[in-house]
């Protein structure tokens, strides 16, 4: 079984990034920037966006985290993100969430520019990438798919279940795959006879926040699995798929953590970038 190296694949591609700024830097004399808004003192939140910051300035981004206490009112968030669409230093806009309960997600997601929006959850982009057109692709079912076609380059024809219907993840990892020819299937709660619905999966994308649903007897051998939970046990975090079950019959398999999570933040480095490029055309 092949353990899908996480953190060796962000490395990789951080270090193509890091390239990229520099002949960008050569080319425009400036560099892609990336500004993330931080609200309140959510411990996870707060490390997300420090690794954020760091990654980016290792690749050679200007990095901004602008942070606001729970209490800030909606309108001076509103207020910043209008100021930040209009700077023509920044490329990528990312509001870390979750947001406290008297700050609307969905106006805070709208109200950022589209080719601005590095999380790739602004409608705009949303429908972009379900009708195959260019724009900004949510960061982790990016990542996903960067390690899946690692391990496969030709996923034509293959059979492809999602586990999660989230806007996060699953709508637009079913998209991605879609894209390269896969039948997709995406299961939720609700869907009857989940295990038989894996047993026919090629490509297995696990993002339903439920710890070690996923068994060894519900994966048909050689079969590609990509673990997206983050579960908190009395042993440590553990995904969505039962690790030591399912690596005695699965092809490929991604450890939690180390799997996906590293991936999910190069790819935000990536969109940045990207965006940046666009705006220069």
């Amino acid at each position: 079984m092949i353990l899908i190296d996480g953190k060796k694949a962000a490395s990789e591609l951080r270090e193509k990034l890091k390239q990229e700024v520099v002949e960008l830097k050569s080319k425009y004399n400036k560099v892609p920037g990336l500004t993330v808004i931080l609200i309140g003192d959510m411990t996870p939140s707060q490390i997300y966006v420090r690794n954020k910051e760091k990654s980016a300035n290792e690749v050679g981004l200007k990095s901004e985290v602008i942070k606001y206490p729970d209490s800030i009112d909606e309108k001076t968030v509103l207020n910043k993100i209008s100021e930040l669409n209009n700077d023509e230093t920044v490329s990528g806009i990312l509001v870390q969430l979750p947001l406290p309960k008297h700050i609307d997600k969905q106006k805070i997601i709208e109200t950022i520019d589209p080719s601005k929006d590095v999380d790739g959850l602004h409608p705009m982009n949303v429908g972009n990438l379900s009708s195959g057109y260019q724009g900004s692709i949510p960061c982790t079912p990016l990542g996903c798919y960067l390690l899946i076609k690692k391990i496969e380059s030709n996923l034509v024809g293959k059979k492809a279940v999602m586990i999660g219907r989230s806007n996060l993840n699953g709508k637009a990892m079913a998209q991605l795959l879609l894209q390269e020819d896969c039948t997709v299937t995406i299961t939720h709660s609700k869907t009857k006879n989940l295990r038989e619905e894996c047993l026919q999966a090629d490509v297995i994308v696990a993002a339903v926040g439920i710890k070690e649903l996923v068994k060894g007897d519900w994966i048909k051998k050689d079969a590609i699995v990509i673990d997206v939970g983050i579960n908190k046990t009395d042993k440590g975090i553990v995904g969505d798929v039962d690790f030591d079950e399912v690596s005695k019959v699965a092809r490929a398999l991604t450890p939690v953590p180390g799997g996906v999570g590293p991936m999910t933040i190069a790819c935000l480095l990536k969109n940045t970038i990207e965006c940046f490029k666009r705006s220069q055309l």
